[in-house]
This record gives C-alpha cells, sequence and structure tokens, in this order.
C-alpha cells in the first residue's frame, strides 16, 4: 500500500474551545495525525471571545484527546501545533492580526499557503466570518488552497439558506466550500455507491420495476437532554429530516454517474432531488406525519423538558413519504423518519423487494406457502453491516418455506479500525474532495422540498403529544405504510 503523503495546512478554527471541537474536531484531527495524514507541516489556530494561553489551549487540547494518544511525548508534540487568539468575529482589527498570525504560521510550518477555515458557531454568524475573511485578506494569496467548512443547520428554509449561501459564495467559491454531515462520514452512508454500483447483481435491480419500497429510519433513544434551546426552533423535521435523512436518500435514489469524482456524484443527486414530488398542503396531510413524545418509562414528556415551553408544538419525530418523478422510479415509495425517545438508536436502510409475479409456492403444492418479500438492510448505526433477507427451504419433513439472513456485520475489531466520521470528513477537505459534503444545489432542493411540509405543520394546531416513550412513534406513522400496503421493516424484522 501506499505511503500516503502528508498534507500542509493551517486550520482555523472559530469556536475553537466549544463542545463539538473538543468531543469531535480535535480528536479526528489527532487521528489524522497518527495516520500520517498530518505530519509536522501543520498548524492550528483557535479561536473565539474567550481569553486564553497558547498553554492554556494546549492543555485542553491534550485533555481532549486523551482517550486516543499513545504517550504523553507524542499528545504533547501535537498540541505544540496549535496557538489561540481572542477573536471577536465583528471586530476588523481582529481580522489583520489574525492575517499576520496566518502568515508567520505560514512561514514557520511551510504550509505553501494552505488554509481551513472551520466555522463551528451559529449560523448567524457564517456570513460575517467569510466576508471580513475575504475582506481583510486573511484568505491565502499565494497559491495555497483556501477552504471554508462550516457546520449545520443551513438555513431555516430555503430563502434563509439562500440568503446565507449568497453570503458565503460573495467570498468563496462554491467549490471551497464543504457542508459538513456527519452522517456523510458513517461507514454505511460512503458505502452505498460501491454496493450499488460496484455490484451489478444489485444496480441491475435497483428501480420500480423490482422495489416495492424503501425505507430510511434514523431513531433516538434519548430526548432533547440540554439542546433545548436550539431545537425547539428546528424540530425533527429541519434537524433530521432535511439534512441527515435526504442526503441519505439521494446516494440511494440517483442514477449512476459517469465517473465516480465529486462533480459527476453531485450532478447526479441533484437530479434526483430536483425530481422529487413537492407536496401541496394536501399532499402534506396524507403523506407526512409529525409527533411528539409525552411522558412514560420515568421520564418527563417533551414539554416537561428543561428549556422547553409548556405549549411547545414542536416535532419530536417526523415521517413521510418521498416520490421521485422519474424513470427510474416512477412511483416507488421512499419513506422516510426520524425521532426522539424512541424504541432504540437506530440508524438502517432497509430497501424491500416485490415479490414474484407468480408465486408457484403459494398453490400447486400440498402445503401452499407464502413466500416474503425479499428485503436489503444496510445497517448504519449502531450496529455496521450488510442484511440480505431471502427464501429457502426450510430442513423440517415436508415442504416448507422460510426466510433467512445473509449477513456481514462489522466485528468488534474491525469498529475499532474504522476512522470516526468527522476524521473521515477532515481528511476528504485536506484532500479537496467534496463528494460526501453537500452542494448547495443540493440544500436547495432538500429546503424546497420540505418547506410546505414545514409551513404546514407552523399553521396548523397538533394533537400533542402522541407517543409514548420506547415505542417507533404515533400510530400515524404506520398508518402512512399501510396506506400503499406497506409496513416498517424495522423492528418488526422477520
Amino acid at each position: 500500500m501506499a505511503t500516503e503523503t502528508p498534507t500542509r495546512a493551517l486550520f482555523m478554527l472559530f469556536g475553537g474551545t466549544g463542545d463539538l471541537a473538543l468531543r469531535k474536531l480535535y480528536p479526528a484531527i489527532f487521528n489524522l495525525y497518527k495516520k500520517g495524514s498530518l505530519s509536522k507541516h501543520f498548524a492550528l489556530v483557535g479561536l473565539s471571545r474567550k481569553e486564553l494561553t497558547d498553554d492554556e489551549f494546549r492543555a485542553k487540547i491534550i485533555d481532549s484527546i486523551a482517550s486516543e494518544t499513545d504517550d504523553k511525548a507524542q499528545a504533547e508534540e501535537f498540541a505544540s501545533h496549535f496557538y489561540w487568539k481572542s477573536h471577536d468575529v465583528n471586530n476588523l482589527g481582529h481580522y489583520a492580526e489574525l492575517r499576520t498570525i496566518a502568515d508567520e504560521l505560514d512561514k514557520k510550518y511551510e504550509l505553501e499557503g494552505n488554509r481551513v477555515f472551520y466555522v463551528s458557531m451559529a449560523p448567524q454568524f457564517f456570513g460575517i466570518v467569510a466576508k471580513n475573511l475575504k475582506d481583510q485578506h486573511v484568505l491565502s494569496e499565494n497559491g495555497g488552497f483556501n477552504r471554508l467548512v462550516i457546520e449545520k443547520p443551513f438555513g431555516r428554509d430555503y430563502e434563509s439558506a439562500k440568503k446565507l449561501n449568497d453570503e458565503l459564495t460573495s467570498a468563496f467559491n462554491e467549490n471551497q466550500i464543504y457542508r459538513i454531515d456527519h452522517y456523510l462520514g458513517k461507514e454505511t452512508t460512503q458505502a452505498i455507491p460501491v454496493i450499488r454500483f460496484g455490484n451489478p447483481i444489485i444496480e441491475s435491480v435497483w428501480n420500480q420495476n423490482f422495489i416495492k419500497n424503501v425505507q430510511v429510519t434514523l431513531a433516538e433513544s434519548l430526548g432533547v437532554e440540554d439542546r433545548a434551546g436550539y431545537y425547539d426552533t428546528a424540530g425533527a423535521l429541519r434537524d433530521m429530516i432535511q439534512n441527515h435523512a435526504l442526503q441519505i436518500v439521494s446516494y440511494l435514489a440517483m442514477d449512476e454517474p459517469n465517473t465516480f469524482v465529486d462533480t459527476e456524484i453531485r450532478k447526479e443527486k441533484v437530479k434526483a432531488l430536483e425530481s422529487m414530488e413537492i407536496y401541496d398542503a394536501e399532499g402534506v396531510k396524507q403523506n407526512f406525519v409529525r409527533g411528539q413524545y409525552g411522558a412514560g418509562d420515568g421520564s418527563p414528556a417533551y414539554r416537561d423538558e428543561p428549556g422547553v415551553p409548556k405549549d411547545s408544538n414542536n416535532d419530536t419525530y417526523a415521517a413521510g413519504k418521498i416520490v421521485f418523478n422519474n424513470p427510474r422510479w416512477g412511483k416507488t415509495p421512499f419513506y422516510v423518519r426520524s425521532g426522539k425517545k424512541l424504541a432504540a438508536k437506530q440508524g438502517r436502510i432497509d430497501i424491500e423487494f416485490k415479490k414474484p409475479l407468480v408465486d408457484i409456492f403459494a398453490k400447486g403444492t400440498k402445503q401452499p406457502q407464502e413466500l416474503q418479500s425479499n428485503v436489503l438492510s444496510l445497517l448504519i448505526d449502531p450496529k455496521v453491516g450488510i442484511v440480505l433477507n431471502i427464501n429457502t427451504k426450510n430442513s423440517e419433513q415436508g415442504f416448507h418455506t422460510e426466510t433467512v439472513d445473509l449477513d456481514y456485520v462489522q466485528s468488534p475489531e474491525r469498529a475499532a479500525e474504522v476512522p470516526l466520521p468527522y476524521e473521515r470528513l477532515f481528511h476528504d477537505i485536506l484532500n479537496g474532495d467534496g463528494t460526501y459534503f453537500a452542494s448547495w444545489p443540493e440544500v436547495a432542493a432538500a429546503w424546497k422540498f420540505v418547506d410546505p411540509i414545514q409551513h404546514l405543520w407552523d399553521a396548523t394546531q397538533p394533537d400533542f403529544p402522541n407517543y409514548k416513550p420506547g415505542s417507533m412513534g404515533p400510530k400515524a406513522a404506520d398508518d402512512l405504510l399501510a396506506r400503499d400496503g406497506n409496513s416498517w421493516y424495522y423492528p418488526n424484522v422477520r
């Protein structure tokens, strides 16, 4: 195996002592350092309003990577590349100071002008940071790359997302912007194109002629916890469906790209997302369901959680049907659902195939048997794997059919070696690979689909709470599939 050449880069991390940075980002960068994707030619400047010394900041870094380090000397050497700058994103003078620091570190570490700007802050600061970085000449101007990384949420609706995007693209080109979605860094999500396009036995039946329905489940067992301030303004539809679920769906629904490069993949994802049927008010009522958890299992109702208004109509559960108006899918339904306080933490994709047009086992035998649908399950979280449920004959006397699983589930040993999502995504950012990042046309198409749903929900009074903790959501979500003659495959796995 060829040895990877370490990337030279300066990271500037806005929100440098935030929870995300300390829990996820610094350990991810450290793992890249351990594996050789980064070496001696890198540096990171942490930024926020806090007053810290470099040594105080480095102590935080060493603490954040403690579970990943092999020895103290390694951790200290890594942390020595970290610097702190107290920074107010609205203060233009601070950007001039940042430019000076960047130029000094570029020379010290021989970074060739490569710069990654990671904004781990509230969305209202994204545009301000991008504009000031350009106007105050913090961007590299000597041939190195400039890459802007932003966390979700990317807007609250299409209009706010477009305004934000216009602000970003006034300072950065679209191919320099990396809208990070940690679900796109997960092992199974990244495997979808290979499973589909690398296996003719699968891709040949990946269409409306053979697939009955597709189900994407992103279930959480925890409640809102300490995120009420954000979550009560977002809800399951905005927080999970608009981004994570629709991004996964786009990889499942897209046509085969000409080549496996980010520009071609994004082109096909956009075509799929733009072919989604946009629902009017009646369509929303028929095809989307919302929920909010009540009290149960010794835990409070959502409205009784700390920081949640007593009259909140926020959705902690959302489920719906997506239809693609294109030749590949016809009216094949794609069902998505996500919610809090559900029966288990479970991320999975279940593809149910159609039964044979003529079931020769249902008649003409002494003991008629009804075949079950084949189901291909792609397990995302907490287990990673692939399961194909097929029909066969059981071993009893006489003729009896049964279903069995052909499965590959990642072993604990293999799982321990797999890069975590943020590590994968940082690696792609350093390599300039946008395959597993959302482009603006994808984000725009997702918001145009979600907006009519959210607008109707905002304008109507729900009957909340409507599901119990430990369940899989409101009954209306089961009825949604039943109207099409379908049912949720999980947790009623055969």
